[in-house]
């Protein structure tokens, strides 16, 4: 009997780790997520908000190279089938080229350039957002956290 109640208990925690691991796969293959988009968002989030609320700067000069690298990382993957189009791919080798010359004028000194520069790479990321929810048959609007 311990047996049979030990083995239903496996069969059905396998069974549930196959079905959520199979709805992760589905969602991607659907074009639900763009994690490389996600990813790039949390570190510009932390860095553009605190410029934005109050000229605050400092985060955006230390998360200069992680956004490099994160942009980097998005340009070089396959991107989701809805934003699989010329203007996407332009827009990401653009942000790659501006998440790049930031890590640079971050290291300036010079506030005014720094927060242009940011300003520049938040609309940059912006154009990237609005391809992503405006290409979905929700919009703009779906889901979407307007800075």
């Amino acid at each position: 009997m311990k047996k049979t109640v030990l083995y239903s208990t496996l069969v059905c925690m396998i069974a549930f780790a196959v079905a959520c691991g199979s709805k992760k796969q589905e969602a991607v293959a659907n074009n639900d997520e763009w994690p490389e988009m996600d990813e790039f968002h949390m570190i510009m989030a932390e860095s553009f908000h605190p410029y934005k609320d109050s000229s605050y700067l400092e985060p955006a000069k230390a998360n200069a190279i992680q956004l490099a690298k994160v942009a980097e990382k998005w340009v070089n993957a396959p991107l989701p089938e809805k934003v699989n189009n010329d203007e996407v791919k332009t827009n990401l080798a653009q942000l790659k080229t501006d998440a790049d010359s930031f890590v640079q004028i971050a290291q300036s000194g010079d506030s005014v350039k720094i927060g242009e520069a940011l300003t520049s790479l938040h609309d940059q990321f912006h154009k990237l957002q609005e391809a992503w929810y405006g290409g979905g048959k929700e919009g703009h609007e779906g889901g979407h956290d307007k800075h």
